[in-house]
């Protein structure tokens, strides 16, 4: 655990501007590699946690109508994976996609 951190507010909103058509795909692609390898540099070097938030992007015809935005660059950067939306009222879910200490799957609700 670190003394430090760093919060990434949405990731991918800048690639997603700069990078507006289909065939620009792989250039955003290995633009959002490089800066994730940067900031995991940086978290290395100086013991920092990093959170970054994300935006999901709804795809048609899909099993996962949420997918993360970014693909697997980004998801094979990150440790934890967790959703958040809305529940009744006021409750909010927690949903963890991935973590190496928790069964996938499991929904916390707070």
């Amino acid at each position: 655990m670190s003394d430090y951190f760093l919060i990434v507010d949405s990731i991918i909103a800048l690639f997603r501007v700069d990078f507006t058509r289909r065939w620009e795909l792989a250039d955003r692609q290995q633009k959002l590699a490089q800066t994730l390898s940067r900031i995991i540099k940086i978290a290395e070097e100086f013991n920092v946690s990093v959170y970054m938030t994300n935006q999901g992007v709804e795809l048609m015809f899909i099993s996962d109508p949420k997918k993360p935005a970014g693909g697997h660059v980004l998801a094979h950067a990150v440790t934890i994976s967790l959703s958040f939306r809305k529940g009744k009222g006021e409750q909010r879910v927690c949903k963890v996609f991935a973590a190496p200490n928790l069964p996938e799957g499991e929904a916390i609700s707070f």
